[in-house]
């Protein structure tokens, strides 16, 4: 890959990119995530994320903790995840299909906080033989295409997310075995809950997006039956087939997306398979709705 003038690598580094969905995602090839990369390097990597959404590398097999922080940095700052000890470095969360960690459940990351992460770094250590597929949605598009009704309604709510699960938990499938029980008892240990706009206006696009996801709990001034058909008419239309991807892992694959314009699920179809994931996220702003009002804790 060249490195010259910005133009030249411009022109180099398009041929690269291979969309792989028509609504969102596309491969970065010939892409080595490495120390050292240069600004322009980095700059081009931001702004096809913005444009895809998630980013796709293959061939990372040198990747270390080290090295997949020091790419997080150039992006932005790092924050640990708020309630789950990480298991080495404090700023890469492990996810190990044998000690708790399958989120399989449609979620944008960590939106029970006041300032959900703007992005998130993900690469494959340990894949099991079969299965273990991520999906992701792209949320821009979701709100894009709700009926004009609906996009009214929708800029008006806003819902409480929490890490509690309360309600919600008719939306996740909960692992029954004693480890995921204390994964989960750790990761509600600390409750953490604030009040989100169900449209959020993307800090670097001026975009806006459907922000809800699984620590959606309610919506404020709403009871819980309203909230609930409510998200089921607005969520279906984050999760319909042709607004997704779907990525088959392959050793040293990493996966970069925007998590202010997506939402994820890592498919809980592999049995007893091992599959160890490691993730870096980076600080995010605090949404913001159409009217400009700026996300609050929530107060109980």
């Amino acid at each position: 890959m060249a490195h010259g003038t910005g133009q030249q690598f411009h022109q180099v580094a398009v041929e690269n990119v291979v969309p792989v969905a028509g609504a969102l995602g596309a491969e970065l090839r010939d892409v080595v995530i490495r120390s050292g990369m240069p600004q322009e390097e980095i700059d081009f990597i931001h702004r096809m994320l913005l444009r895809y959404r998630v980013l796709f590398f293959r061939n990372q097999h040198g990747l270390t903790d080290q090295v997949h922080q020091e790419f997080g940095r150039r992006f932005g700052e790092i924050v640990a995840h708020p309630t789950v000890a990480a298991r080495e470095e404090p700023a890469i969360l492990e996810l190990h299909s044998h000690k708790g960690g399958r989120a399989n459940s449609w979620h944008t990351d960590v939106t029970f906080d006041l300032r959900p992460p703007k992005l998130s770094i993900l690469r494959a250590v340990t894949l099991p033989a079969f299965g273990g597929d991520t999906v992701w949605a792209n949320t821009v598009a979701a709100y894009d295409h709700l009926p004009n009704q609906l996009k009214v309604l929708a800029e008006q709510l806003w819902a409480v997310h929490g890490n509690d699960f309360d309600y919600a938990a008719s939306r996740v499938e909960l692992l029954h075995d004693e480890t995921a029980r204390k994964y989960r008892r750790q990761y509600a240990a600390q409750v953490i809950k604030s009040e989100h706009p169900v449209v959020r206006v993307h800090p670097d696009t001026g975009e806006k997006s459907l922000l809800l996801g699984h620590y959606a709990q309610r919506f404020v001034d709403c009871n819980t039956y309203e909230s609930d058909r409510l998200y089921e008419i607005v969520q279906a239309h984050v999760t319909r087939l042709e607004n997704t991807i779907r990525w088959q892992w392959s050793p040293g694959d990493v996966a970069m997306w925007d998590n202010c314009a997506t939402q994820h699920y890592a498919i809980n179809d592999y049995g007893a398979g091992e599959r160890v994931m490691r993730r870096v996220t980076l600080v995010g702003d605090v949404p913001v709705a159409v009217d400009g009002s700026p996300s609050r804790v929530h107060a109980p």
